[in-house]
């Protein structure tokens, strides 16, 4: 009766091991992309796609003003950006903000 019960304890054994080997690690939170957080900002604050008829626009309301620095007066209110978010998607993605597609997560 011994005999028989080892090779299930090994059995045993070998399962537990390969379940917790393929458990993932426990993970750390990855950090958002600078140009991301300003994209969720704007969308926050009201912002839309295919907005800029209403003033409203994503790109040309909020994302544009706040990479260009031309954050002046506006009917609707930027959200409030950490310059150095701004600096961090600039050195990111130099050309977030300037036209083209909008491309909030790159390579991270």
């Amino acid at each position: 009766m011994r005999v028989a019960s080892v090779p299930l304890l090994v059995s045993f054994l070998i399962t537990l091991l390969l379940t917790q080997a393929t458990q993932s690690a426990p993970t750390q939170p990855v950090p958002w992309h600078p140009c991301a957080k300003i994209a969720q900002a704007c969308t926050r604050a009201g912002f839309v796609p295919n907005g800029a008829k209403s003033g409203l626009g994503i790109m040309s309301d909020c994302i544009r003003p706040i990479m260009l620095g031309t954050t002046k007066q506006r009917a609707t209110a930027l959200p409030q950006i950490d310059p150095q978010i701004v600096a961090a998607c600039k050195e990111r993605n130099p050309k977030f903000g300037k036209g083209g597609s909008v491309r909030t997560q790159s390579a991270i």
